[in-house]
């Protein structure tokens, strides 16, 4: 096993890995692929901290960083990081992998002065790296009111101290939503892979109908394009009626 900074020569490879590992996971297709193919031009991208894992010469693994900050209650920002996407190929999950990188990348960054990170994440597996839940460092969630634990919002002091008991709330960096903010370039960047069948599927991130608001949680909630496909977006009902 070999871990490795990221090339230029690999990003090609890269984003296909990513792809493949995160296709139908938390939504119908996904999105990370293109969040990364962006994020390397993005100011908060952090190059000495973009990471791919090898093993018997073949990549099987990824993870990047990116500056974050934490509005403070008095309203000012304090500075803070953030990783992901992390990437296992689906070949190689569940064996361990995703679990050294993570704890590789991790060492790295504190080497860096990276002091505290927030992130989206499973708990069951984050705490395996010493992650715990944001809101026992007073660090809350955009969009939510303070006084909830949110299970999925997570936080690591890797500098002890360095949060110092302050209190604020995270939102993501703007580029993790560029697939959500330029969708038609989205689309054509994802057109020059390999198609792949797209699904809903127990355990994504809840869908619901952007005309009437119905809850999408399987493939025949929703409606079909004119070619066919299944319609993620509207249900079958608002899907007909706009036919």
């Amino acid at each position: 096993m070999n871990i490795r900074l990221e090339q230029p020569k690999d990003w090609r490879e890269v984003e296909t890995l990513t792809r493949e590992a995160f296709w139908n996971v938390y939504r119908p297709g996904c999105q990370e692929h293109f969040v990364l193919n962006q994020y390397r031009n993005n100011p908060a991208f952090i190059p000495e901290l973009d990471f791919v894992m090898e093993e018997g010469g073949r990549m099987i693994g990824h993870v990047m960083f990116s500056k974050a900050q934490i509005t403070l209650t008095d309203g000012s920002a304090f500075p803070s990081w953030t990783f992901g996407p992390i990437s296992i190929h689906p070949d190689f999950k569940r064996k361990g992998y995703g679990l050294k990188l993570l704890r590789y990348a991790l060492d790295r960054a504190r080497e860096t002065g990276v002091g505290l990170l927030q992130m989206e994440g499973n708990i069951e597996f984050y705490k395996h790296a010493g992650f715990d839940l944001a809101s026992k460092l007073r660090i809350h969630y955009h969009g939510e009111p303070a006084e909830n634990e949110v299970p999925y919002f997570l936080a690591l002091e890797l500098i002890p101290g360095y949060w110092g008991n302050r209190e604020g709330t995270y939102c993501p960096p703007p580029g993790y939503f560029v697939a959500d903010a330029q969708p038609d370039v989205f689309a054509a960047y994802d057109a020059g892979f390999p198609p792949k069948e797209k699904h809903l599927a127990p355990g994504q991130l809840p869908q619901f109908c952007k005309s009437c608001g119905k809850p999408l949680s399987k493939d025949d909630d929703c409606g079909h394009n004119a070619d066919g496909s299944i319609n993620f977006d509207y249900c079958q009902y608002c899907s007909a009626s706009s036919i």
